[in-house]
């Protein structure tokens, strides 16, 4: 068994190995990456991206990162493919194969057969001297010294690296596309990252009660609706104008401020500046303010006339947060 301290080396060991790995990648960096970053982008088809073991695992990865920051892919695996799934590939596809060794018996019977289809090959291969490479059109060097495993068996430098230029292809492209944030979000509409990137403050603030009373209520009227529509705060509305708020914390100090509270309205004990948010902001933009300012809900405002309450729970309960 070993101790705390050999186990932390060895798991420095092991980073450091994959980090020098990452960084001698730039070294082997050739006209090859542009070359087939322009290709995939006047392609007509789609990225057929396919490998065998490990490799296929990374492929995977690859195909849901382009198709997230859109480009098209499709996964094959290469030993499916030879029994029945090269009907994925089309006339205007280009096939990225992934293989550290780019000799494997899969990847001899499968190169043939693609290139009889005459659809571009290009390959991430660990060794550029490999059949893989030779038959490639666009060869992208991910050659390693050694993996991490200390048996130089277990596949992890090897697939780190691939993973690395299959993010850096999936960037370059990106960057190419002018993708932006809005793109990433028709991308993304689940989920957190989706709802960060399209969600707005009206969204959440239609879901609410809108709390408010006029400038003259009494104090007892701003404490039922208070309660009544459960956000912590009520907006004093003077005509259509938003006068001020009375929060929980504004209640509690005047308590401590009067001993009487019968006379009391709500303009005497109101905060006549609230912190506020256009109802076309973004959710992420309204969860910044309430940091900034550490408060829980913020006023919202359409047209500059108040339009309901954006509360942290509701940040909370889509997962913004």
């Amino acid at each position: 068994m070993k101790s705390v301290q050999e186990i932390l080396e060895v798991a420095k060991k092991t980073i450091l190995t994959e980090a020098n790995a990452i960084e001698q990648l730039l070294k082997q960096l050739k006209p090859d990456f542009a070359h087939l970053t322009l290709a995939i982008l006047n392609l007509k088809g789609r990225v057929i991206i396919t490998g065998v073991g490990k490799s296929a695992i990374i492929a995977q990865k690859i195909v849901a990162t382009f198709n997230s920051t859109g480009t098209p892919a499709i996964f094959m695996h290469a030993a499916d493919a030879i029994h029945g799934d090269l009907g994925i590939i089309q006339k205007d596809d280009l096939v990225l194969c992934l293989s550290k060794s780019g000799n494997t018996s899969e990847i001899k019977v499968l190169i043939p057969l693609l290139k009889q289809g005459n659809n571009k090959l290009a390959c991430f291969v660990g060794d550029t001297q490999s059949f893989l490479a030779q038959q490639s059109d666009f060869v992208i060097d991910a050659t390693i010294e050694t993996e991490a495993c200390p048996h130089n068996l277990a596949p992890t430098t090897s697939t780190t690296a691939q993973m690395v230029l299959g993010d850096a292809l999936a960037i370059c492209l990106l960057e190419c596309r002018s993708f932006t944030k809005d793109d990433f979000a028709k991308y993304h509409p689940g989920g957190a990252l989706g709802k960060k990137l399209y969600l707005k403050v009206s969204d959440l603030c239609a879901q609410n009660e809108k709390p408010e009373i006029e400038i003259t209520a009494n104090v007892k009227e701003a404490i039922l609706e208070i309660t009544k529509k459960r956000l912590g705060v009520v907006a004093v509305i003077n005509g259509k104008e938003l006068a001020g708020v009375i929060t929980d914390g504004d209640l509690r100090r005047m308590m401590e401020t009067y001993n009487s509270f019968e006379n009391l309205k709500a303009v005497d004990i109101m905060s006549k500046n609230p912190k506020t948010i256009d109802a076309n902001e973004m959710a992420v933009n309204a969860l910044a303010m309430m940091k900034q300012f550490n408060i829980t809900q913020l006023i919202v405002k359409k047209d500059n006339i108040y339009n309901g309450v954006v509360h942290l729970h509701d940040l909370l309960k889509e997962g913004i947060i």
